[in-house]
């Protein structure tokens, strides 16, 4: 860490003890990618409030290392994984996503399921090499944290905190079906109006939909990853040397900062302990490079078309690159292109390429009418804080899911990239431009986002703030984590009371038969 960061860290933490002494120290098991993004956003303002943020990287991490200039500390653990296979793994995890089925959901799901087993397995070597490396755990139990900070997307966040007897907070956008907050937090999805999680429908189903929506749960409650858990169970019981599971240890999360809001979701219930928190990376646009903003000024009345795909897809088929040009070649839109990868033959006049953009300075320009995206939740929600309406073209994960969302709400149109011709991008993108009701739609999402007492990052670290204040939250605790699932669903309760109604049943019964033989008794005596 450089002097200057050293310097401010130390200014921060002064300014912090001497007014309130509220000052903790925080553990963090993160995940890569986008989901560090938002994670990172959290711990740059608890670092802000004087907090010491320690985060627990695996040697192969892509996450930014400890020479970069940042305030947060990085623990690296050492791990029997090079990063070229680590490189690797991920890189075939993305294509077999990108290359598998999508018309079909049967098929697909069973696909995603043999890559979250995949996933989960190298993140469970990630795991033992950190619970197993005595030396970093002697480490960590010395320096006394307040609190852990985790996504269960990638278990063993859960775990540390059990083995450092410390209070543990999670952040999650949501796991395929809401298997994790369903069993690991015990949250509530009636299917009859709360759609599975990647299953594209809406909370207005269907009778046949509302059918669909049952399969759907029933699949991923009793199959989805079935294997896999077993696997955790069976490794976390070897490690805190007692029969445990890991929704078990799941459960005993303090608070769960769940990365969505009412903008984005569907109504359904929440716990006590869950709190909404979408859209916490979103922020103000700043001003653009010069020459970016040049060439946005000079799209005149007309406006600009933001295009993105996503950092994860880098490059794209030459024939699919042509027809995606020819069609932004056709509107009178100029429109900003991240594109890695050779210029395409048709590219229009009106069109920049740029290996990467500033997304949500663009997205919050004045002059911006459309954006053009792959579905990802930060850039859907940096869409929803700024208002701009959208052309979905989602590739992989959740994020046909999200289009679907935000299709649902009027703010988006969507397309198939495998499947859409030159003709469907400009008929798409007119409709989001020119009709109205699509800028209406995405203003009213974003006037509801911006309405909040207190900003989704603020409400973030309050809570988590929270538990180290007060070393836990378990008076939000639902008591269903102390019941098993036959009681939690009344099933013994049900079973007793008709075991009762039986036996009043039988009882009637026998008595009836009783008065019965009584009475033929007394008349076959009168008849004698």
């Amino acid at each position: 860490m450089s002097m200057k960061w050293t310097s401010a860290l130390l200014l921060i933490q002064l300014s912090c003890y001497l007014s309130s002494g509220s000052c903790g120290k925080v553990l963090v098991w993160p995940t890569e990618f986008s989901h560090w993004m938002n994670i990172k956003t959290i711990l740059d303002e608890l670092v802000h409030r004087g907090h010491e943020v320690t985060v627990l990287a695996y040697s192969t991490s892509i996450l930014p290392g400890p020479n970069n200039p940042s305030a947060l500390k990085f623990e690296i653990c050492p791990t029997s994984l090079t990063e070229t296979e680590f490189e690797n793994d991920v890189t075939q995890l993305v294509k077999r996503w990108l290359d598998g089925p999508k018309d079909t959901f049967w098929p697909r799901f069973l696909q995603v399921q043999e890559m979250m087993w995949t996933y989960t397995d190298m993140i469970r070597k990630f795991c033992k090499d950190v619970v197993s490396n005595k030396k970093l755990m002697k480490k960590l139990q010395e320096a006394r944290f307040d609190v852990v900070l985790a996504d269960p997307v990638s278990p063993c966040g859960e775990l540390l905190a059990e083995l450092l007897k410390i209070p543990f907070v999670y952040s999650l956008r949501s796991s395929p079906g809401y298997a994790i907050e369903k069993h690991g937090g015990g949250f509530l999805f009636p299917p009859s109006y709360v759609p599975v999680s990647m299953s594209e429908l809406r909370d207005q189903m269907t009778f046949m939909e509302r059918v669909q929506n049952m399969m759907y749960m029933v699949y991923f409650d009793f199959w989805f990853q079935v294997w896999d858990v077993k696997n955790w169970d069976q490794f976390y019981s070897e490690v805190l040397g007692r029969p445990t599971t890991v929704f078990e240890t799941m459960a005993k999360a303090e608070i769960w900062l769940i990365r969505n809001y009412w903008d984005f979701q569907f109504p359904h219930p929440l716990l006590p302990n869950v709190e909404f928190v979408g859209g916490l990376h979103c922020k103000p646009a700043k001003p653009l490079p010069k020459e970016m903003e040049e060439f946005v000024q000079s799209s005149g009345e007309n406006g600009i078309v933001v295009f993105s795909l996503g950092s994860m897809v880098s490059n794209m088929s030459e024939e699919r690159a042509n027809l995606i040009a020819s069609a932004l070649a056709k509107i009178p839109q100029k429109v900003l292109w991240r594109f890695d990868g050779n210029k395409p033959d048709a590219l229009g006049l009106n069109t920049q390429l740029h290996k990467w953009l500033p997304q949500n300075d663009l997205l919050g320009h004045p002059k911006t009418r459309a954006f053009i995206t792959h579905g990802g939740a930060n850039g859907i929600y940096e869409a929803i804080y700024h208002g701009i309406p959208m052309v979905g073209i989602p590739l992989f994960a959740d994020q046909p899911d999200n289009i679907a969302h935000m299709k649902a709400k009027g703010a988006a149109v969507s397309l198939d990239f495998d499947t859409m011709s030159s003709t469907d991008l400009l008929n798409a993108l007119k409709t989001v431009i020119n009709d109205p009701l699509y800028k209406e739609n995405a203003m009213k999402l974003s006037s509801i986002h911006h309405d909040q007492p207190v900003t989704p990052l603020d409400r973030a670290v309050f809570w988590i703030e929270f538990v180290m204040r007060h070393k836990g939250a378990k008076h939000l605790w639902p008591a269903a984590h102390d019941l098993t699932w036959f009681q939690y669903h009344s099933l013994d309760v049900v079973g007793f009371l008709l075991a009762c109604v039986a036996a009043v049943i039988f009882i009637i019964t026998k008595c009836l038969v009783c008065v019965w033989k009584f009475v033929r008794t007394v008349e076959k005596g009168k008849r004698d």
